[in-house]
């Protein structure tokens, strides 16, 4: 099962990065994947890249992959661009994965990367909006914050999940991000100022909601057998899952538990061959507060409609039952929506090898880590569990 590893990994600083544009953004994962890695040399070890973007219109950049290739030095090597809204990044590592276990390709390089703050905030939200049926959601005004909204008012109405339940899951990820030095947001907050906040959409306020940011993340996948010439403590792919719904969020059976990250996440465990009893560390995708609480039940993390009372109890900080996005997740780290499910392949990497002590956020002794990465409402959806 552990043929195809990661070996090295890097990260950008997440933020609103006035400093830098796309293509900056990627050298800076790159660079930092460069000067981490033990024995990687991009020109000479590198057969193929897969460049991760969502979106053209946040920067103007047509083919975003050809001027990211050309930034990072890669001309000449085979390239793929991947999309799938804010799953891209997971998208990425899988198209890596297909190519080395298939025998394509021994040594890819995976850059994932976003550059949204060059528009407004107005501008931002309008341009993801219309990753929803631009015939029957988008005209009637509907946004992200409003299928969310959607959701946790389903939630709260079935399950008697409530406002506290959603904005605990806020301070657990604010007092994590707050210790990650490539946090968007790395500010703690109380559970007042988290439940106090404006209202984006009742009932989720301005803590609920995941950052508008930039960012940019890379790691490399490679063949089992040539794992240790480049590491010694290499982290292997042990399984993959996939799953997607419908378009229209309106013709789903339900709206308190996403189809395709249930179907994800029991391919990634069957072919992984763990159960989530075994997770020490996940990743999950928290665009959103209920995002996260929906993510635990969909995983398998606890049963429907008891997602809100694990948040509460603290179950999902570091000592708890399941560790969950202890680098502040989308919320406090951010989400700039290429780079995401490349960043938790990162995340999980230096959490895995055991480097994050000196951050205060180490998961002592983790042996197993997974990524929940949605794109949309769930349009698309990948589940990945890492391994030592």
């Amino acid at each position: 099962m552990n043929d195809v590893a990661i070996v090295a990994a890097g990260q950008s600083k997440f933020g609103k990065r006035t400093d830098a544009g796309l293509r900056n953004l990627a050298f800076e994962a790159v660079k930092d994947l460069v000067e981490h890695a033990d024995n990687i040399s991009l020109k000479e070890d590198i057969d193929a890249t897969v460049i991760g973007v969502a979106g053209d219109e946040f920067n103007g950049q047509g083919a975003p992959a050809a001027v990211l290739i050309d930034e990072i030095g890669m001309v000449g090597k085979p390239t793929i661009r991947v999309e799938s809204a804010c799953a891209t990044g997971t998208a990425a590592i899988k198209t890596a994965y297909s190519l080395v276990k298939s025998g394509l390709h021994d040594t890819v390089l995976v850059v994932g990367v976003e550059k949204m703050t060059a528009v407004s905030t107005a501008k931002a939200t309008e341009l993801m909006a219309r990753a929803g049926d631009i015939r029957w959601e988008y005209p009637f005004g509907c946004t992200f914050p409003g299928f969310y909204a959607l959701m946790a008012t389903k939630h709260m109405e079935e399950y008697g999940t409530t406002k506290e339940m959603l904005s605990s899951v806020s301070v657990k990820n604010h007092f994590y991000g707050a210790k990650n030095p490539k946090a968007h947001l790395r500010k703690e907050i109380t559970l007042e100022e988290a439940m106090n906040s404006i209202m984006i959409a009742h009932p989720l306020n301005l803590y609920d909601c995941s950052l508008i940011s930039d960012g940019a993340a890379a790691v490399v996948v490679t063949k089992a057998d040539l794992a240790k010439k480049y590491t010694d403590t290499p982290i292997y792919v042990r399984g993959i899952g996939s799953g997607s719904d419908t378009m229209q969020i309106s013709r789903r059976p339900s709206l308190t538990s996403l189809t395709g990250a249930r179907i994800a996440a029991q391919a990634a465990y069957k072919m992984a061959g763990v159960g989530p009893e075994d997770i020490d560390l996940a990743e999950v995708h928290d665009c959103f507060t209920i995002a996260e609480i929906i993510a635990y039940e969909d995983l398998g993390f606890a049963k429907p409609g008891e997602g809100g009372k694990l948040a509460l109890e603290g179950q999902t900080y570091i000592g708890g039952k399941v560790a969950v996005n202890v680098d502040g997740g989308l919320k406090s780290k951010g989400h700039p929506l290429g780079a995401t499910g490349v960043s938790q392949a990162y995340e999980i990497f230096r959490q895995l090898r055991g480097e994050v002590a000196s951050e205060g956020r180490q998961v002592d002794g983790a042996e197993i880590g997974l990524s929940h990465n949605v794109g949309q409402t769930g349009q698309f959806v990948n589940v990945i569990i890492y391994g030592r």
